[in-house]
């Protein structure tokens, strides 16, 4: 088989860019409060409790990374400030920057709040080379945000990302057509998409701990270890990857979780919560016009084992009196009040425009509307003076 290059070498190679906020919850809160540059921050909760959400490189010196306990963290880096997550202030900041995006291409793909996928194949006449796009992108970022940004520039999605990740922190990585083999033979093949904790050990058990060492086993000897995943593989040690940008950014599901300063083991106060949660998540469907066909709860207890439980509705609703009783039965499918439980989450799924909601043969319109009624009051309510202003009997403490 040819080189990646040779084979690009046959059609015009594709002007991929990935962009990646660095650290962006700490850049923003950094940002925000000039005070904290240059010092170690966590984004996450208390000291003692959660999981760190974001931390910036000062914290990441120390050893401290995302997804680890925030008690941990703040044993390796004491002096870090840490902050609780203020995601409304961060989805702002996303809004703008996914607009900067926009002014460039319409085919943005995104990942998540702070990274996308960006087309601009065929744009040099207007815009320039890809690399200059990639400049431009993030000069406009730091300009008008004042954030930093770290993009990677490829002729597709995988090998554009890797480029941004080695660009970290505030840089740009170009991998042209010729340069790809030299780029990804060295690296461990945890940079595989996909690869897995599994799959890193059964092949580091057969002496394979590069991508370049990867290449030396066959299509069929991968197939034979990994399944149909295998192929996949085989192509991505070529640095081979046709995935298109795909622009569909329609919501798929919406959430809401709680992560509390001590475990609960109050049934009770744990329906408690579990209403607040299902009120928000019931109030931001209404808000985008869509109703839920399915009810899904997280638990995390203590040792952060995490659980979840799921059903599905009789009825497409956004209603909190269809919800909570949901909610409730699925909460006892777990082992709360048996356990502490450090996290609470609800996430309604299969998700369905309101106009195309068929109601049930037997279900009771009147009550139907006198819900809606109430559920579209309160919102009214809410939207003039905010959360506090009007809530349920049960969650007033």
């Amino acid at each position: 088989m040819g080189s990646t290059a040779e084979a690009m070498s046959t059609k015009q190679a594709r002007q991929i860019i990935h962009v990646d906020m660095d650290a962006f919850y700490a850049s923003v809160e950094q940002r925000d409060q000039p005070e904290l540059r240059n010092r170690p921050v966590i984004v996450g909760g208390s000291r003692t409790r959660g999981v760190v959400s974001a931390c910036s490189y000062e914290a990441r010196a120390f050893g401290v990374r995302s997804a680890m306990p925030l008690a941990r963290a703040v044993q390796l880096c004491p002096e870090a400030v840490v902050l609780p997550v203020r995601m409304e202030a961060y989805k702002a900041v996303s809004r703008k920057i996914f607009a900067i995006f926009r002014q460039f291409t319409d085919r943005v793909e995104p990942l998540s709040i702070d990274e996308a996928f960006l087309d601009v194949t065929g744009c040099e006449r207007l815009l320039g080379e890809a690399v200059s796009i990639a400049q431009n992108i993030r000069n406009s970022i730091r300009k008008e945000l004042a954030l930093p940004a770290s993009a990677g520039v490829a002729p597709n999605k995988y090998l554009a990302k890797l480029a941004s990740e080695a660009a970290k922190p505030d840089g740009l990585k170009v991998i042209h057509p010729h340069e790809i083999e030299a780029f990804i033979l060295p690296l461990p093949i945890g940079a595989l998409w996909g690869i897995g904790s599994k799959g890193r050990e059964r092949l580091n058990r057969l002496g394979i701990n590069t991508i370049g060492e990867l290449r030396r086993l066959s299509l069929a000897q991968l197939i034979q270890l990994f399944g149909v995943t295998g192929q996949r593989f085989y192509e991505l040690a070529r640095g081979i990857d046709d995935r298109p940008i795909i622009m569909d950014d329609t919501v798929k599901s919406i959430g809401q979780e709680e992560t509390f300063p001590a475990d609960l083991f109050d049934v009770d106060t744990l329906q408690t919560h579990l209403l607040r949660l299902t009120e928000k998540v019931a109030s931001r469907l209404r808000k985008k016009s869509l109703l839920a066909s399915a009810l899904t709860i997280k638990v995390k207890y203590g040792n952060f084992e995490q659980v979840t439980r799921s059903k599905t509705l009789e009825n497409p609703s956004a209603s909190v009196p269809e919800f909570y009783p949901v909610a409730k039965e699925l909460l006892s499918r777990t082992e709360s009040g048996q356990r502490g439980i450090r996290l609470l989450g609800v996430t309604a799924g299969n998700l369905v425009p309101c106009e195309t909601s068929q109601m049930s043969l037997f279900e009771d319109k009147c009550e139907k509307k006198k819900g809606k009624a109430l559920d579209e009051a309160i919102d009214r309510i809410r939207e003039k003076y905010g959360d506090p202003g009007i809530t349920r009997g049960t969650l007033v403490d």
